[in-house]
This record gives C-alpha cells, sequence and structure tokens, in this order.
C-alpha cells in the first residue's frame, strides 16, 4: 500500500480505513515510511483530524507494533490499574497514588515519562532516590509488583516502538497538539502494559498543555471513549493547573514532598483532594470498594496506618534504591548548595500566577530538559510555595529558591517576584477537582 496514497487520502479530508492505518504503523516500525511521509500524514491528521473510530484503530495498531504484557503468568495478587496524568508544575500524585492503590489491593505497574518542557518528569523524581532503577528487566519488574503491589518505571524499547518513533517526529513538526495523535499516543503504550483499569488525570489551565477547559474536555473525552472502544476501562478527571500543585516543583524536592505526604506531614489540601480522588477511582474500576465513600475510606485507611508508605518504600528496596529510604529520605536525596528565600514586596493576598513560566524557572535552574538529551540537576527547584488565596505579610516568604550556584538562584528569584501576583483583595478559590468523564452509554466508537 502507497504511503503517499495513503497520505492523499486524509490530506483530502477523507477517513482512512483499518488498512492504511495498520500499513503506516508497520512502516514506522520497519523504516518503510520515511520520515517526511511520516511528517506529511501527521500534519494531514492534524490538520484534517481522525474520527473516534480512526483513533481507535491508530491506537490499536501502536499498541500491538511492540509487546504487549500479559500478567497472568506473573500471578498477581489483584487487578492491574494504572493512572497518567497529562502534565502539570508539581504534580508528584503518582509517587503517593501508586502505593495507596497497591496498599488497598491493587497492583500498579505505571509506565511513566520524563520531563520535558515546562512540566515534570515522574521519572525524573524517581531517579533523584540512589540505585533507584527506572528500566528494570521484566523479572525485576515481577518481583517489585509482587513484593509491593507497584512499580513506577519507564517505558522500555518493545512497548508501543511505534509511538516511539512517530512521537519524535511529531515533536520536531509542530504536530504535537492534535487530540487524536495525543490520545493514540498515551494509550498505545498503557494498552501495551495489559491494564484492567486507567484513570486519568487531564490538567486544564496556564500551567497545563491544554489551558482552556473546552480543550481539556474535548481531550478527556477522546481518551475515555477510544480507551473504552479499545477494550480499556478508563475514566478521567479534569483537575486545576492554575497554581503550582503542592508546595514543591524540582525533582528531589518533589520526591521529599510525597514521602511527607505519605507520612501525614505537611499535607497540602489541593494536592490530597487530588490524589485521594483519583485513587479512590481507580478502586472502583477494579472492583476493590463497593462505592466512592467505602473507597475514599480505603484510601483514608492506608494513608493515616502508614501501610501506603511502607507500600512505597518496598517499591523503592525492590528496584534498587536504599531500603530504609522513607526513615532517611533526607539522607539520600541531594540537596542544592544554594538556598534563597523569595520574599514578598507588599502585603495582601496571592491572587494568581503564571504556573507555566514558574515550571520554566526550575527548567532554567537546570531541574529540566530543553531537549531529551539534557542532564537533569535533581537538586534544584522551589519549596515552600505560596498557596493562591494565602495571606502575606511584607517580607513573608513565598517560595524557597534552590539552586547550583548563586547568580541562577538570583534569576529564579526576579522570575518568581514578576509571576507571583499579589493583590488587596482575596480571590475567590477555584477547586481543583472540576469535572468527571466516563464513558457514554451507547456513545459512537
Amino acid at each position: 500500500m502507497l504511503a503517499q496514497e495513503i497520505i492523499r487520502i486524509k490530506r483530502d479530508g477523507h477517513t482512512l480505513a483499518r488498512a492504511h492505518i495498520d500499513s503506516f504503523v508497520k512502516g514506522l516500525v520497519d523504516g518503510s515510511w520515511s520520515e517526511g511521509q511520516a511528517a506529511a500524514l501527521a500534519m494531514a491528521i492534524f490538520t484534517k483530524g481522525m474520527s473516534r473510530a480512526e483513533t481507535i484503530d491508530l491506537t490499536r495498531a501502536m499498541t500491538h507494533s511492540g509487546l504487549v504484557m500479559n500478567w497472568r503468568a506473573a500471578h498477581l495478587h489483584g487487578p492491574v490499574l494504572d493512572k497518567h496524568s497529562t502534565g502539570g508544575v508539581g504534580d508528584k500524585v503518582s509517587l503517593m497514588l501508586a502505593p495507596i492503590v497497591a496498599a488497598c489491593g491493587g497492583v500498579v505497574p505505571m509506565v511513566s515519562g520524563r520531563g520535558l518542557g515546562h512540566t515534570g518528569g515522574t521519572l525524573d523524581k524517581l531517579a533523584s532516590i540512589p540505585g533507584y532503577n527506572t528500566a528494570p528487566d521484566l523479572a525485576t519488574l515481577h518481583r517489585a509488583l509482587k513484593s509491593a503491589g507497584c512499580a513506577i518505571i519507564g517505558q522500555t524499547a518493545e512497548l508501543a516502538p511505534a509511538d516511539r518513533r512517530l512521537y519524535a517526529i511529531r515533536d520536531v513538526t509542530a504536530t504535537v497538539e492534535s487530540v487524536p495523535l495525543i490520545t493514540a499516543s498515551i494509550l498505545s503504550k498503557k494498552l501495551a502494559a495489559g491494564l484492567q483499569g486507567l484513570v486519568m488525570d487531564v490538567k486544564v489551565g496556564n500551567g497545563a498543555f491544554a489551558e482552556s477547559l473546552d480543550m481539556a474536555t474535548a481531550l478527556a473525552e477522546s481518551l475515555v471513549q477510544v480507551a473504552n472502544g479499545a477494550g480499556l476501562p478508563t475514566r478521567a478527571w479534569l483537575t486545576d493547573m492554575n497554581q503550582v500543585l503542592g508546595g514543591s516543583c524540582g525533582n528531589a524536592l518533589e520526591v521529599m514532598e510525597a514521602v511527607q505526604f505519605l507520612r501525614g506531614e505537611d499535607v497540602d489540601t489541593r494536592l490530597n483532594e487530588v490524589t485521594r480522588r483519583l485513587s479512590a477511582e481507580l478502586l472502583l474500576m477494579g472492583g476493590l470498594a463497593g462505592d466512592e465513600a467505602q473507597a475514599l475510606q480505603q484510601v483514608d485507611d492506608v494513608l493515616h496506618s502508614g501501610r501506603a508508605l511502607e507500600q512505597f518504600a518496598r517499591m523503592v528496596a525492590a528496584l534498587g534504591g536504599p531500603a530504609d529510604f522513607c526513615e532517611r529520605p533526607g539522607h539520600y536525596l541531594p540537596t542544592a548548595p544554594v538556598q534563597l528565600p523569595v520574599l514578598a514586596p507588599r502585603g495582601g493576598f496571592v491572587a494568581g500566577m503564571a504556573t507555566r513560566d514558574i515550571g520554566l524557572a526550575v527548567l532554567e535552574l537546570g531541574g529540566g530538559r530543553r531537549q531529551a538529551s539534557d542532564t537533569i540537576d535533581a537538586r534544584v527547584g522551589l519549596s515552600q510555595f505560596t498557596r493562591i488565596g494565602q495571606a502575606v505579610q511584607t517580607g513573608e516568604v513565598l517560595a524557597l529558591v534552590h539552586a547550583a550556584d548563586a547568580a541562577s538562584a538570583e534569576r529564579a528569584r526576579q522570575t518568581l517576584l514578576a509571576k507571583v501576583q499579589i493583590s488587596d483583595q482575596a480571590p475567590a478559590q477555584a477547586p481543583v477537582l472540576l469535572q468527571r468523564i466516563t464513558a457514554r452509554e451507547g456513545a459512537p466508537p
């Protein structure tokens, strides 16, 4: 089947048949489609869109372009569940959710990614733990899941290889912001992980990929409908990303906050709301709770009892990290040599923040990547971050900059002063949980 004919069909606004999509995905893997041809079809999809049925076919084909995990032989003790976020600033929910769900009886083989641009990556956070292996072999992964009930790892070369090549092409051809292509990219990896249930956290706001509620809703509905159409039960929550989630952003700093969360120390209200709700959603999907109230109570129980913290500690140890990491995280996590407070220039109320720019400030400190090959400084970032609605006095700390040197710390301080808004009036408090999206009965695929 000629690549140029498939490109022409979509370029002219017509629907691709499953055979066309299968040929494209096969060409991505075996190299029979050139970079230019793949880029041309990506641009045609970007401009002309895809029907729900086409998106399902693309997702399925990319899923089966490599290894699809089958957990039957592993004899795992519970339903295989996972969560995925579209990315935000300070979003460390996965670090707590995986052990919470594991402590409640689920099994969470979470395939996560690295950060690029203003959003942090879960793998980069875990890489700040000495010895933690984000790319274990299959035997090690199975042992981790049996001992801890969860394992947060990276995408292997065998999982959805078509997605890896297509994403690299989209990244350099301005075709990333396509709902069908985003949907297929995310879900192909999740379907390949052999899941029985998935919850999506679709961020919306000035620190999210989807800045508008309309775009976030369209993406969430696409993810939910396509996943269910491809055989993976999926629900989604739209959550607010108009401010940093939690009190820190930066790799080692976020791991420390996650451990403190699991210990019950200094728990941020908004972070708690998102983590509890998404965890409870997975318990319901896995049949581990009978209703929402029971699911939320189970989440609270494993947090208060310390069982979720224990599962996190087991995961770290099973994947090569220190056995006593959760007892002495400060001993193991790297710390920046320079810490500089950002002081409020006036009194009032924190009324807003340019969240994306704050994420970029962490990148400028060395805590993120401009390109995939960049090395990350796990030490740097921001802690003690202020929340919208918080009352502050002149000279009070808005955030604490953690930097490699005094010059970069000062640049970050100046950036934050320009990106955090203080007003005389307390702002209206926006909820962090905006909308729940579920599969519609009788909806077309």
